[in-house]
């Protein structure tokens, strides 16, 4: 590995899936499991718009859309994030998290250009444990695949969308479904 390489993407991951996904039409390599519906959703170590540490216990125990983008500088990537911020005040005690490797900073600055305030923003960049253990991390590019995931309150895994091309909107409509109905089954148990 060269010393640039090393300086810019110091996180080497040893976790390759196998598993790809494309940008543009062109297929990058995705390290971590291929979560499926029913998985035990497992930990992880971000860090929130505050810059202290966050993982999966800290989120909560309640049902949780964890909506995962590349960067907020994108046009996808914006309209994912305004979408679920959108809805959120219809969603009750269903909490929304994005997910990027965006520094907090810029999540923070994106935020507050855009009015976002009903999504909690987590920072993926310090050690890409979020991408690596949910399988949306793109190594070559240290950047994380768009993904959705829909948690009860039991940490269970309700609904997993892994989008095949990255540049391309979620099922976003699916993943709301699936926040409502877990959201509901827990209400009456």
């Amino acid at each position: 590995m060269s010393l640039v390489r090393a300086i810019l993407w110091p996180m080497e991951t040893t976790n390759d899936s196998g598993r790809t996904t494309t940008l543009r039409g062109k297929p990058f390599r995705l390290a971590g499991p291929e979560l499926r519906v029913g998985d035990n959703a497992p930990d992880f170590e971000v860090v929130d718009s505050s810059l202290q540490p966050c993982n999966l216990q800290k989120t909560g125990n309640g049902i949780r859309i964890f909506s995962v983008v590349p960067s907020l500088d994108t046009p996808v990537c914006d309209a994912q994030t305004r979408r679920f911020n959108d809805v959120a005040d219809d969603l009750g005690d269903i909490r929304i998290y994005t997910v990027s490797m965006d520094l907090p900073f810029a999540q923070k600055r994106w935020c507050g250009n855009f009015g976002v305030d009903r999504v909690i923003m987590l920072s993926d960049h310090r050690t890409g444990s979020f991408g690596e253990n949910y399988g949306t991390l793109i190594p070559d590019l240290r950047i994380e695949s768009r993904a959705i995931f829909v948690l009860d309150g039991e940490n269970r895994l309700k609904h997993v969308e892994y989008v095949k091309e990255v540049g391309e909107h979620p099922n976003y409509n699916a993943a709301l479904d699936a926040a409502r109905s877990a959201s509901s089954s827990s209400v009456s148990a």
